[in-house]
Order: structure tokens, then sequence, then C-alpha cells
């Protein structure tokens, strides 16, 4: 039997993915302040919705982390939250961001 944030976390996830996907794979950099100073990590999408996306990235966070999304070929930026985080791959981690407010263009596509 799951407990309760387990529930409410999949529901979120189900909620958040039941939306328009779209595979692609978007050049991406999350940017983040630790010890002030900033820091950035390059990566790539695995698909992008109109409210976050899959992405590939050689750095680990931890869910609940606050980030600024950046995507490379249109430089369009949003703040982002870490919802969920997948195994670590040879290429890095896999994180699913939840975007805050985002441009209507932040993918640069019409969903």
């Amino acid at each position: 039997m799951s407990g309760g944030s387990e529930h409410s976390f999949e529901v979120r996830m189900k909620q958040l993915r039941a939306g328009q996907r779209v595979n692609s794979r978007v050049p991406v950099a999350v940017e983040w302040e630790e010890n002030r100073s900033r820091h950035t990590a390059q990566g790539w999408t695995v698909d992008i919705s109109p409210k976050g996306c899959l992405a590939v990235v050689p750095q680990g966070f931890a869910v609940g982390q606050k980030l600024d999304l950046v995507n490379l070929v249109n430089k369009n930026v949003s703040k982002a939250t870490l919802i969920w985080r997948g195994h670590e791959g040879r290429t890095g981690w896999e994180l699913g961001l939840e975007l805050q407010d985002p441009p209507e263009d932040f993918w640069g596509l019409d969903f």
C-alpha cells in the first residue's frame, strides 16, 4: 500500500504527462545557484510539452530543486522545478522538469 505522498506524486506525474508531448531532442542548459556561484550544465530533451520536459543532463539534483531552463536553440529561459529524477545513464541523469510560467514560445512550437 503506498503512502499519501507517493499517491499525490503519481497523480501529479499523470497530470503533467497527460498533456500533449512531442519527442524532440532540443539542446538545453540548466542553471542554478550553489555556494554563491552560478553553475550551468548542458544536455538535451527526450520529449517536450507546454508544461515541461524530460531531459538528460550530466548533473544530478534533488527532487524539488529550482532551476533555470535555457532552450539553447532560441535562447528562451524559464524557471523550472525538478519533479522527477530517473536513473543515471552513461550520458547523464534523466530529469523531469516542470516549467513555471514559461513564455508561450519557449519551445518554438505550437502545441
